[in-house]
């Protein structure tokens, strides 16, 4: 279980170093490459990306061909029907259909002296018909040699700036980066992914998903490529779908109840299963949320408890996934990742420390139900006002945040200091200042107790379990559940046996 963090959140990073070349280099940089040639096609927000070649001039050698399927009825002609014209799904239909265009059309005169490629994108741009925030997928299909095999990079993207004009600005500055990265550093993800918002700041771009695909890309692991969105800063959460496959947060979240742990899960033990397990049962019992503000309404009389499954996300910030030479092990990560996975969870990588920006985050995309899961021990750190000496409204500011629309805190009991008792949400008490405020929360069940399930064992913690792993001590297996048993030994993950060792 993670404690709450005395450092407070990082704010979002000013511009990026001082790029090689700015986006009109960029642009140009590719116009007179001869070797490359290909296919613009772009859906909202006017053509931002294909004007930028045109612009630096020279766009004759590369610019193949342009299109801009606005319409819906033309939309879906040229691409297929879709129920969501800003998705995943219109905008690989895109590459796909001026792919095999391009090949079709160009292949036999062309291939064997040109790299082609393929340049889509999907947005919604915020107009006076759209107010909310503005977000896109683009991607780009190519080919890193002439006639080899194609890669393909698609990214998700949120636009921050308040007016249409600046968004189109930011979405073409975008664009001309994810190409050029696609050309000159598709052999190196790392770089590929810190260039991508070159001459953009995070008050104007979060990229918040990535994906590389096709031959080229076969050893690039795209759970290490999400977590370098994260440790770079491009964006601050990214998400994985129980098969492990990267996924916009919308995709998951939108509209949908929350249930998330935080935690190291280092391994995944029993008693976190049982937490969730608990938390789940009560959360399925409540009532579904009421009216546009996403309060409950008791003077509506009782309702029907909400039948939708919560998602379940287990999070992870980088914090909990540094060394102690404040470097992220990849290795370990991964094995995180892998022994999370045979559970089928959905896992979130984050850069939060505190509890209340977690609350903040996921209000993007849904107004209904959050539960979080915490131990007593993270309940005892959140009500210690030192940790919130930089906000304006201190405490009360963080837990607002916290709270905002319908959330409730599941608490798990730990057993007290002196080892003779159990203290549970009901038994826990605050400093003395905070009692009231403690007592009102508590009475309108915005924190609630977890009752545990058979076999409670308040010692079984992650650092006992990794402990007792390393030391080659076979009494671990009881402490986590079984499939995660069986990886752990298959694969050797956490040190399996490692001080037991002959030296």
């Amino acid at each position: 279980m993670q404690t709450a963090s005395t450092q407070t959140d990082s704010a979002p990073p000013g511009p990026a170093p001082t790029a090689a070349l700015s986006t009109h280099d960029k642009a140009l940089r590719i116009n007179i490459d001869a070797t490359r040639y290909g296919t613009f096609a772009e859906i909202g927000a006017g053509q931002e990306v294909a004007r930028w070649f045109f612009h630096v001039g020279g766009a004759a050698a590369t610019v193949a061909k342009t299109i801009s399927a606005y319409d819906m009825a033309v939309s879906d002609a040229v691409y297929g029907p879709t129920p969501r014209y800003v998705s995943r799904q219109r905008l690989q239909s895109m590459l796909d259909h001026e792919w095999s265009l391009l090949l079709e059309r160009l292949e036999k005169a062309r291939g064997p002296s040109t790299k082609f490629f393929v340049f889509a994108d999907t947005v919604a741009a915020r107009s006076y018909r759209h107010a909310e925030e503005g977000h896109g997928w683009l991607g780009i299909r190519f080919q890193p040699e002439m006639r080899s095999p194609p890669c393909q990079i698609i990214i998700h993207a949120r636009m921050w700036d308040p007016d249409n004009a600046r968004q189109q600005e930011a979405l073409g500055i975008l664009g001309v980066n994810l190409i050029h990265a696609a050309f000159y550093y598709h052999d190196r993800p790392g770089t590929l992914i810190g260039s991508l918002l070159d001459g953009l700041t995070r008050d104007r771009m979060e990229v918040d998903m990535i994906k590389f695909s096709g031959q080229g890309f076969a050893g690039v692991d795209n759970r290490l490529m999400s977590l370098q969105l994260v440790q770079q800063r491009l964006t601050n959460a990214a998400l994985f779908a129980p098969d492990g496959e990267v996924v916009e947060p919308a995709e998951l979240l939108h509209g949908m109840p929350v249930l998330i742990e935080r935690g190291s899960f280092r391994p995944i033990t029993t008693v976190t299963l049982d937490m969730l397990e608990q938390s789940m049962a009560l959360m399925r019992t409540e009532p579904p949320v009421g009216g546009v503000d996403g309060r409950d309404r008791p003077e509506a009389g009782p309702r029907e408890p909400d039948r939708r499954e919560p998602v379940v996300l287990l999070e992870m910030t980088l914090r909990n996934l540094m060394s102690l030479d404040e470097r992220v092990d990849h290795a370990d990560f991964l094995a995180r990742m892998d022994t999370l996975r045979v559970l089928g969870r959905t896992v979130m990588i984050s850069n939060y420390s505190r509890f209340h920006n977690v609350t903040t985050y996921l209000r993007r995309y849904t107004r209904d139900r959050i539960g979080m899961v915490l131990g007593v021990p993270t309940l005892s750190q959140i009500f210690e006002e030192k940790h919130y000496e930089d906000l304006e409204g201190g405490i009360l500011e963080a837990l607002g945040r916290l709270l905002s629309g319908p959330v409730r805190l599941y608490i798990y009991p730990v057993v007290g200091p002196d080892g003779s008792h159990v203290v549970t949400a009901a038994t826990f008490r605050p400093g003395p200042q905070l009692s009231s405020l403690y007592a009102y929360l508590r009475d309108n069940r915005r924190v609630v107790s977890i009752t545990p399930g058979t076999g409670f064992d308040p010692a079984i913690l992650p650092r006992n379990v990794i402990t007792l792993i390393r030391a080659g001590d076979p009494s671990w297996e009881r402490h986590v559940p079984v499939e995660v048993a069986r990886i752990i030994k298959e694969r050797g993950l956490f040190g399996l046996g490692m001080s037991a060792a002959p030296a």
